[in-house]
Protein backbone atom coordinates (compact mmCIF):
# COMPACT_ATOMS: atom_id res chain seq x y z
CA UNK A 1 0.00 0.00 0.00
CA UNK A 2 0.88 3.57 -0.59
CA UNK A 3 -0.39 6.65 0.64
CA UNK A 4 -1.65 9.15 -1.59
CA UNK A 5 -1.40 12.77 0.15
CA UNK A 6 -4.08 15.32 -1.35
CA UNK A 7 -3.45 18.94 0.01
CA UNK A 8 -5.65 21.97 -0.60
CA UNK A 9 -4.86 25.52 0.13
CA UNK A 10 -7.96 28.14 0.55
CA UNK A 11 -7.51 31.57 1.85
CA UNK A 12 -9.99 32.93 4.66
CA UNK A 13 -10.77 36.28 4.51
CA UNK A 14 -12.39 38.97 6.28
CA UNK A 15 -14.57 40.72 5.25
CA UNK A 16 -12.52 44.26 5.66
CA UNK A 17 -9.86 42.24 3.73
CA UNK A 18 -12.08 41.58 0.57
CA UNK A 19 -12.00 43.85 -2.71
CA UNK A 20 -14.39 45.75 -3.09
CA UNK A 21 -16.05 43.85 -6.10
CA UNK A 22 -15.64 40.64 -4.20
CA UNK A 23 -17.93 42.82 -1.06
CA UNK A 24 -20.33 43.78 -3.56
CA UNK A 25 -20.48 39.98 -5.10
CA UNK A 26 -21.27 38.66 -1.77
CA UNK A 27 -23.87 40.74 -1.03
CA UNK A 28 -25.71 40.26 -3.87
CA UNK A 29 -25.99 36.96 -3.13
CA UNK A 30 -26.99 37.66 0.20
CA UNK A 31 -29.29 40.18 -1.17
CA UNK A 32 -30.89 36.85 -3.63
CA UNK A 33 -31.43 34.73 -0.70
CA UNK A 34 -34.82 36.73 -0.23
CA UNK A 35 -35.84 35.32 -3.18
CA UNK A 36 -35.21 31.45 -2.33
CA UNK A 37 -38.36 29.10 -2.37
CA UNK A 38 -37.39 26.78 1.49
CA UNK A 39 -40.44 26.15 2.31
CA UNK A 40 -39.20 22.35 4.18
CA UNK A 41 -36.11 23.19 5.68
CA UNK A 42 -36.28 27.04 5.74
CA UNK A 43 -32.63 27.36 4.48
CA UNK A 44 -31.98 29.90 2.04
CA UNK A 45 -29.37 30.04 -0.24
CA UNK A 46 -28.04 32.73 -2.68
CA UNK A 47 -25.61 32.25 -5.40
CA UNK A 48 -24.04 35.10 -7.67
CA UNK A 49 -21.92 35.02 -9.99
CA UNK A 50 -19.51 37.68 -11.73
CA UNK A 51 -18.71 36.88 -15.61
CA UNK A 52 -15.85 37.66 -17.32
CA UNK A 53 -17.35 40.70 -19.08
CA UNK A 54 -18.38 41.96 -15.22
CA UNK A 55 -22.35 41.09 -15.67
CA UNK A 56 -23.50 39.66 -12.43
CA UNK A 57 -26.25 36.83 -12.56
CA UNK A 58 -27.76 35.67 -9.32
CA UNK A 59 -30.29 32.60 -8.10
CA UNK A 60 -31.24 30.60 -5.33
CA UNK A 61 -32.61 27.53 -4.08
CA UNK A 62 -36.16 26.11 -4.77
CA UNK A 63 -37.57 23.35 -2.58
CA UNK A 64 -40.28 20.98 -3.61
CA UNK A 65 -42.49 18.93 -1.52
CA UNK A 66 -40.16 16.01 -3.55
CA UNK A 67 -36.83 16.49 -2.09
CA UNK A 68 -35.08 15.34 -5.47
CA UNK A 69 -37.35 17.80 -7.67
CA UNK A 70 -35.74 20.73 -6.12
CA UNK A 71 -32.38 22.77 -7.44
CA UNK A 72 -29.35 24.34 -5.25
CA UNK A 73 -28.67 28.05 -5.80
CA UNK A 74 -25.79 27.61 -7.54
CA UNK A 75 -26.90 25.09 -9.87
CA UNK A 76 -29.68 27.91 -10.52
CA UNK A 77 -26.99 30.84 -11.16
CA UNK A 78 -24.93 28.79 -13.44
CA UNK A 79 -27.66 26.62 -15.42
CA UNK A 80 -28.52 30.81 -15.82
CA UNK A 81 -25.60 32.04 -16.75
CA UNK A 82 -24.67 29.39 -19.07
CA UNK A 83 -27.85 29.68 -20.85
CA UNK A 84 -28.10 33.45 -20.80
CA UNK A 85 -24.66 34.36 -22.07
CA UNK A 86 -23.11 30.80 -23.55
CA UNK A 87 -19.96 32.88 -24.38
CA UNK A 88 -19.28 34.26 -21.20
CA UNK A 89 -17.22 32.32 -18.37
CA UNK A 90 -17.70 32.53 -15.16
CA UNK A 91 -14.89 33.65 -13.30
CA UNK A 92 -16.13 34.00 -9.64
CA UNK A 93 -18.89 32.27 -7.72
CA UNK A 94 -20.32 33.80 -4.31
CA UNK A 95 -22.25 31.90 -1.93
CA UNK A 96 -24.08 32.53 1.28
CA UNK A 97 -26.93 30.94 3.33
CA UNK A 98 -29.27 32.31 5.90
CA UNK A 99 -31.84 30.50 8.35
CA UNK A 100 -35.04 32.10 9.70
CA UNK A 101 -32.57 33.52 12.28
CA UNK A 102 -29.85 35.23 10.49
CA UNK A 103 -26.87 34.13 7.94
CA UNK A 104 -24.68 31.35 8.80
CA UNK A 105 -21.63 31.97 11.03
CA UNK A 106 -19.51 29.18 8.98
CA UNK A 107 -18.71 28.81 5.68
CA UNK A 108 -21.39 27.49 3.32
CA UNK A 109 -20.05 24.75 0.83
CA UNK A 110 -21.94 23.22 -2.40
CA UNK A 111 -22.72 20.04 -2.29
CA UNK A 112 -21.50 17.48 -4.24
CA UNK A 113 -24.37 18.33 -7.09
CA UNK A 114 -22.94 21.57 -7.45
CA UNK A 115 -19.36 20.92 -7.12
CA UNK A 116 -20.06 18.46 -10.24
CA UNK A 117 -21.51 20.93 -12.23
CA UNK A 118 -19.15 24.13 -10.93
CA UNK A 119 -16.80 21.24 -12.33
CA UNK A 120 -18.47 20.91 -15.56
CA UNK A 121 -18.81 24.65 -16.53
CA UNK A 122 -14.77 25.08 -15.46
CA UNK A 123 -14.02 22.56 -17.97
CA UNK A 124 -16.47 24.09 -20.87
CA UNK A 125 -14.47 27.17 -20.80
CA UNK A 126 -11.52 25.71 -20.10
CA UNK A 127 -10.81 28.57 -17.12
CA UNK A 128 -11.33 27.71 -13.10
CA UNK A 129 -14.08 29.32 -11.33
CA UNK A 130 -13.07 31.33 -8.01
CA UNK A 131 -15.45 30.65 -5.37
CA UNK A 132 -16.35 33.03 -2.06
CA UNK A 133 -17.87 30.81 0.80
CA UNK A 134 -19.26 33.58 2.62
CA UNK A 135 -19.86 33.19 6.33
CA UNK A 136 -20.89 35.70 9.03
CA UNK A 137 -17.44 34.81 10.60
CA UNK A 138 -15.26 34.79 7.72
CA UNK A 139 -15.15 34.32 3.89
CA UNK A 140 -13.45 31.37 2.22
CA UNK A 141 -11.71 31.52 -1.12
CA UNK A 142 -11.56 28.91 -3.24
CA UNK A 143 -9.28 29.08 -6.60
CA UNK A 144 -11.05 26.61 -8.27
CA UNK A 145 -13.43 23.41 -7.96
CA UNK A 146 -10.74 21.06 -7.85
CA UNK A 147 -9.99 22.35 -4.40
CA UNK A 148 -13.42 20.99 -3.03
CA UNK A 149 -13.69 18.21 -5.32
CA UNK A 150 -10.15 16.32 -6.03
CA UNK A 151 -10.54 12.97 -7.59
CA UNK A 152 -12.96 14.38 -9.77
CA UNK A 153 -15.16 12.72 -12.65
CA UNK A 154 -15.18 14.70 -15.97
CA UNK A 155 -15.67 14.16 -19.63
CA UNK A 156 -12.19 12.68 -20.12
CA UNK A 157 -13.25 9.74 -17.64
CA UNK A 158 -15.93 9.14 -20.19
CA UNK A 159 -12.98 8.47 -23.31
CA UNK A 160 -13.27 4.37 -23.71
CA UNK A 161 -10.37 4.67 -26.22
Amino acid sequence: MKPVTITNVLHEYQWDELSEKDQILIEKAKAVTANSYAPYSRFAVGAAAELNDGTIVTGTNQENAAYPSGICAERTTLFYANSTFPDQPVRTLAIAARTSKDFIAEHIAPCGACRQVILETERRYKQPIRILLYGKDSVLEVKGITDLLPLCFDGSSLDMG
